[in-house]
Formats: structure tokens, sequence, C-alpha cells
């Protein structure tokens, strides 16, 4: 089953991740997921939970809508 547009939570995990250096497996242990989770998030395959998604915002010390959005982020630059 494919989600609709409308259900399709988009995230910027992978960016965060590669501006400090995070394995998607330290991610993963920090949070207390399989590392397999993360890849999901990342993909917009899973649609996290707001307690999770307040514990990502956490870990990177942002906003939580530094890292989620119900629209697709502009890309660097625009």
């Amino acid at each position: 089953m494919v989600a609709e547009q409308s259900d399709v939570v988009h995230n910027r995990i992978a960016m965060l991740r590669a501006e400090r250096g995070v394995s998607r497996r330290e991610l993963a242990e920090a949070l207390g997921v399989h590392y397999q989770t993360v890849g999901y998030l990342e993909r917009g395959e899973y649609s996290p939970s707001l307690h999770l998604a307040l514990r990502i915002a956490e870990y990177f010390g942002v906003a939580v809508e530094v890292v989620f959005s119900t629209r697709p982020f502009k890309r660097l630059g625009e």
C-alpha cells in the first residue's frame, strides 16, 4: 500500500546525520530503535510517532519542524 501524498511525512534525517557524521546505527542506538527503522524513516516508508519525532529532534538539538514536515522541504539555496 502506497501512502497518499497527504499522508507523507518528509524529513531531513539523512542530511542532519551527514552534517554531524552520525551513522544510521549510531542514531538508532541513541534512540533505542533498530537501525533499519532509521532507514525506513529517511526514505519516507515509515512515519514516526510523535514521541519518536520529538526524540529525533532533541538528539540533533533542533526544533521538530527542522526535521519533519508535511510538505517537501525546499532545496538548499532556494
